[in-house]
């Protein structure tokens, strides 16, 4: 019975390409919005990565933000995926030790889903005590039940989570690559595989 679960699930192994694809899909806007914010507004982004202590914050935003937009171009064509997964993983390093370290782990002030590493407890204290705050202002001048009817509002903790998520997921389409089928990365293989012959 086992060995006959096993080959069943050993079957969908012909998918594996949807694994890649996913990771693509979900990077590729992320990476790319956050690139042409960045570009957009080269003044203001220059002076928060200097605010930060980042040297050269001008080339710090032309570089993080050019890496950015065309990573994401590239990732959703599954093109040189594993090539700009690299630098991608090196920019989110750089804001996870810039930007969020000093604010732990957790992006949200969740005192339910704390993890054994978080390091800045405190800030998840500090941000519900903001979010309390917040809830009471906006109870009393507004109208909070329609703010707040498809979902509670909540004040960022800002820790490094998303940038360690997307570290993650980057270093598994480095290990990867973009897939079979659905990549430029996979047709050029075959083209030069069949070059070769």
């Amino acid at each position: 019975m086992f060995m006959t679960l096993q080959n069943l699930l050993d079957k969908t192994r012909s998918l594996d390409f949807l694994g890649p694809l996913a990771l693509r899909i979900y990077l590729s806007p992320i990476f790319f919005y956050a690139g042409l914010n960045k570009l957009s507004d080269v003044e203001s982004t220059a002076w928060y990565f200097g605010s930060l202590g980042l040297p050269a914050p001008e080339l710090m935003v032309w570089l993080a933000g050019s890496t950015e937009l065309i990573g994401g171009v590239l990732l959703i064509a599954g093109l040189a995926v594993r090539w700009i997964a690299i630098p991608l993983m090196f920019t989110m390093v750089v804001a996870a030790a810039s930007a969020h370290w000093d604010n732990g782990w957790h992006a949200l002030p969740d005192d339910t889903l704390t993890v054994p590493w978080e390091w800045k407890k405190d800030k998840i204290k500090e941000a519900n005590i903001r979010k309390e705050r917040a809830k009471e202002i906006l109870k009393e001048h507004s109208n909070y039940e329609w703010i707040t009817e498809h979902g509670y509002i909540t004040i960022l903790k800002n820790g490094i989570e998303f940038a360690a998520t997307y570290f993650i997921m980057l270093l598994v389409l480095f290990f990867t690559g973009a897939g079979r089928y659905l990549s430029v990365d996979y047709w050029l293989a075959q083209f030069y595989k069949k070059a070769q012959h």
